[in-house]
């Protein structure tokens, strides 16, 4: 038994993807199809991630300060074994 799902797109998103069937040589319906079957047999997740507010431009530019250090390897301190070696660098 087959059964009809109609949903909404933006009109680009749904012609780009037509586009993008059509120069793979798949018909679009296929798409869709094998996207759902996918999803409905676990071999397709998607996962929704919070998108954290941009950093103010001061901090922004602190930030990039730091991993531009970091990737050089300046302004890193030895890494401690035991919170003693730990609390004796955080103290100097």
């Amino acid at each position: 038994m087959m059964s009809q799902v109609i949903f909404t797109v933006e009109s680009g998103v749904k012609e780009r993807a037509m586009r993008r069937a059509k120069e793979q040589g798949i018909p679009f319906a296929s798409v869709l199809k094998y996207a759902t079957r996918a999803y409905a047999e676990g071999a397709l997740d998607f996962h929704l991630v919070q998108v954290d507010a941009p950093l103010c431009p001061d901090a922004a530019q602190e930030l990039e300060a730091a991993l531009a250090d970091m990737r050089t390897g300046k302004n890193l301190s030895s890494a401690a074994k035991t919170v003693k070696e730990a609390m004796g660098i955080l103290n100097t």
